[in-house]
Order: structure tokens, then sequence, then C-alpha cells
């Protein structure tokens, strides 16, 4: 079996609503229509709302970092890689752009909450350096198989970072 190496450039820039369709792999159409009504917040500078892309455009990785949840904090929010290019440093790759931007606001910590039905998440932040602190129990709209809307709750354990200087 031979072996062979290929490179990709990817791109961390802000979202759009032109990418909008692109990131239907990242949740139901409920999930994408609020991505859209984030926009306007990441507009308005409430949030930085993010978006990994190849050199053709396509998307394989988004999250946003919301600046009103956690004062004096970052809180990263809406992390999601596309599945058949997990566990390829893409998702280090934009947390690590995320503290970029709260660093630049000023910001020394960094925020988030992760389910606890997602340990290969937790294992991430973990590597990156969050630590637990608490736990919540979280809700959210979601979008059933039929496209009728529930209320999804899970518990999420809540993990910061202080973050280094520049």
């Amino acid at each position: 079996m031979t072996a062979h190496t290929m490179r990709v450039t990817l791109t961390v820039r802000d979202l759009t609503e032109a990418d909008l369709p692109g990131l239907a792999w990242s949740g139901s159409p409920l999930h994408v229509a609020n991505m859209a009504r984030q926009l306007a917040r990441a507009r308005a500078g409430a949030m930085d709302y993010l978006v990994v892309v190849t050199a053709t455009g396509t998307s394989v990785a988004k999250g946003g970092v919301d600046y009103e949840t956690h004062p004096g904090a970052g809180s990263i929010t809406e992390v999601a890689v596309r599945g058949e290019l997990q566990s390829l440093g893409i998702g280090t790759f934009l947390v690590a752009t995320m503290e970029e931007r709260m660093r630049s606001r000023g910001l020394s910590r960094a925020e988030l909450d992760v389910e606890e039905n997602n340990p290969r998440a937790r294992a991430l932040y973990e590597r990156l350096g969050y630590v637990a602190y608490d736990r919540a129990l979280e809700s959210w709209d979601q979008e059933g198989p039929d496209g009728s809307p529930y209320r999804y709750e899970t518990m999420c354990t809540l993990m910061r970072k202080e973050l280094a200087g520049r």
C-alpha cells in the first residue's frame, strides 16, 4: 500500500448569510435559521460568528464567541466540525482563532459549556486548557425528524480558560 499526503489550506473568517446554505450539515433548518438571526448580533458587535472554509469556500467548521453571556469573558458557542473531518485539528484551529478574537477585545478569560453526553468535545477542550468549574441544565429549540420543533434539554459541564497575553 502506498501512502499519499495532501495539504489543504483552511481559512477562518466571519460567517455571512451567503454561507448559511452550505452549513446545512451542522444542524436542522431551525438551527440554520437561528444562525441567520445570530448574524445580526455579530454585525452589532455582540458576538463573532466564524466559519472555517477550504480554498473553494466549502465550510468545514463553524462556531461563535458571544461577548454578552459572561461579563468580562468571551463565551464559545455552537462549535461544530463536519463529522467526516473531526479529529484532524480543525476544531483546535477554530478555537485558537476564537481565543485570539477574545484577546483582541482585551478579554483574559474564555468560557464554554459542553454537553455531558459529548465526551469527545470535552476532551478537546481539556487538551486546550479548559477546566470544568460547574454544571448546568441547558435547553434550546430543536427540530425532530418530522420537522416539528421541541425543547431539547441536556446537562452541561461549564468550563473556562484563562487566556495568556498576546
